[in-house]
């Protein structure tokens, strides 16, 4: 289970790699409405989705959940015109159970995705439009890597790409790339020291046109609060940022690039009065701290990245904090002014409660998450954001 320093006791917790963060949105919101698309029921259903979502041409829906199926292992699920069919319930450890991820889905309708938590076995696996599911790759422990594997990214020839936040030479966590056939590479293996430690990219690495990937640690650096990495496609690491403090501790998602090359994403901690932040590392080396989680009516702790509008705008989810501290849905202009757009109210409300997890938008600028809990029977639910705005 994900790990949640400030909340764990109250909740559980890249259409192909970055594409999905890079979709057109609208200009100005003015006013904004939630609807539960579904709500999780638990075993034999799916229970505690835990992975953003990714849609197909048709409007359908994918993701994964942490629990419930006919094992409460997980699932891996389709939602398509508002009904949920589960695609295939894990039944065991040997076939990588309890998934957090957020899902790629192929050319084919192949989707593949990566379970596994710090510490236990871990691996990636593949399930075929029939519902076949393999695995397409278990971590041993080892140099190849061990625990908690992030989101994965895909390149256009099938390769994947993720992190595990242990094993390598120093059991620091991993840099990997997988062939379509599971051939695993190690890219890089983090020392855990000013290179960094610890990755967990949720919502998975960045991949640009030249096969550099971005990504972020979650311990090591210069300070030992997290690092912002480079890794070229021959293994070459460079540290971009380290962070130190009032510019971000612990990141816990990947990062986002916009056309110009400028980085985006969050931290976990850090900033004033430590709740977390959003900021943008421009192609020279400089962090700006877009906004300041004050764990108030703004939202707090963030353990997922944001997206992109074609503005520039940039759209995320907070795992706490709101009017009712149960998470927010919001919005930060490039110039750094923060809204609001939704606010968790939890139980009562049947809206859902604690996002954990990375928001997908549609051509007209609705966002669409899942809830760790709440809802109607407190398994979580899948939710829509509709945007009114202004063009």
């Amino acid at each position: 289970m994900i790990a949640r320093q400030k909340f764990i006791a109250r909740a559980t917790f890249a259409v192909i790699g970055a594409a999905i963060a890079l979709i057109i949105g609208p200009n100005v919101a003015e006013a904004n409405t939630e609807q539960v698309l579904y709500n999780f029921q638990g075993e034999p259903s799916g229970a505690q989705p835990n992975g953003g979502l990714i849609r197909d041409d048709k409007g359908n829906f994918y993701g994964t959940t942490y629990g419930g199926g006919t094992s409460n292992f997980g699932t891996i699920f389709q939602m398509k015109r508002g009904r949920v069919k589960t695609l295939f319930s894990f039944g065991n450890f040997t076939d990588n159970a309890q998934p957090t991820c957020k899902l790629i889905r192929d050319a084919a309708g192949n989707l593949y995705g990566s379970a596994g938590r710090t510490g236990v076995t871990s691996g990636v696996f593949k399930l075929t439009p029939q519902g076949a599911e393999s695995v397409l790759h278990s971590f041993n422990g080892g140099r190849d890597g061990l625990g908690q594997v992030s989101d994965l990214v895909a390149d256009a020839a099938g390769n994947l790409y993720g992190t595990t936040d242990g094993g390598g030479v120093r059991d620091s966590g991993t840099v990997f790339k997988l062939t379509p056939e599971g051939e695993e590479t190690v890219l890089y293996s983090f020392r855990g020291g000013n290179d960094g430690g610890l990755p967990k990219n949720k919502d998975g690495m960045t991949l640009d046109a030249e096969g550099n990937l971005y990504g972020t640690t979650y311990m090591g650096g210069a300070n030992n609060f997290g690092t912002i990495f480079k890794v070229t496609p021959s293994g070459q690491h460079t540290v971009l940022h380290s962070f130190g403090g009032l510019d971000g501790i612990r990141p816990y998602s990947g990062v986002v690039m916009d056309g110009a090359g400028n980085l985006y994403g969050t931290t976990q901690d850090g900033g004033s009065p430590d709740d977390g932040l959003v900021y943008q590392l421009t192609p020279e080396g400089t962090l700006n701290v877009l906004y300041t989680f004050t764990g108030g009516s703004d939202g707090g702790t963030s353990i997922t990245g944001v997206i992109l509008d074609r503005l520039g705008n940039l759209y995320g989810v907070t795992s706490s904090g709101g009017n009712s501290s149960l998470g927010t849905v919001y919005q930060i202009t490039p110039e750094g002014t923060k809204t609001v757009l939704y606010n968790f109210l939890g139980f009562d409300a049947g809206d859902g409660s604690y996002p954990a997890a990375g928001l997908l938008m549609d051509s007209k600028g609705n966002l669409y998450g899942t809830t760790t809990s709440g809802g109607t029977t407190g398994n979580g639910t899948i939710f829509k954001v509709s945007n009114r705005v202004t063009n």
